[in-house]
């Protein structure tokens, strides 16, 4: 994965491993990386950003535990052969939320105003 559509910003707010973390999964959506790709090795990848090797490993933990990346051992660190599974977990995440909205007795045009506004207070942070 040359890192050359990675830009760490360092005056942004979002935290280093998060701008990693979410242009990785930008990539994996958009298909410029591909399933299977291998990622640079965590201190590659440091050292080619100016980024502490910490920050590097907690994005591709985060990955990881996202189903975005997997590790094979000594083989290093790949994107996952199902990708990016955001859009499976945002519709788990979607369906216990309409659960638990029915149980509060809660309209489905106030449940979408609430995440509307949810969703918009997130992004202009």
């Amino acid at each position: 994965m040359p890192a050359s559509f990675i830009a760490i910003d360092s005056q942004s707010s979002t935290p280093p491993f998060e701008q990693l973390r979410s242009q990785v999964i930008a990539a994996v959506r958009s298909g410029e990386l591909a399933h299977d790709a291998r990622l640079p090795t965590v201190r590659a990848l440091a050292a080619e950003l100016g980024l502490a090797t910490n920050t590097v490993a907690r994005a591709y933990r985060e990955l990881e535990r996202d189903n975005v990346i997997e590790t094979r051992g000594r083989f290093g660190s790949f994107v996952a052969p199902n990708g990016d599974s955001a859009e499976r977990h945002a519709q788990v995440a979607a369906d216990e939320f309409a659960t638990r909205i029915a149980q509060l007795g809660v309209g489905p045009v106030e449940a979408l105003a609430l995440v509307t506004d949810a969703l918009n207070r997130r992004s202009d942070a």
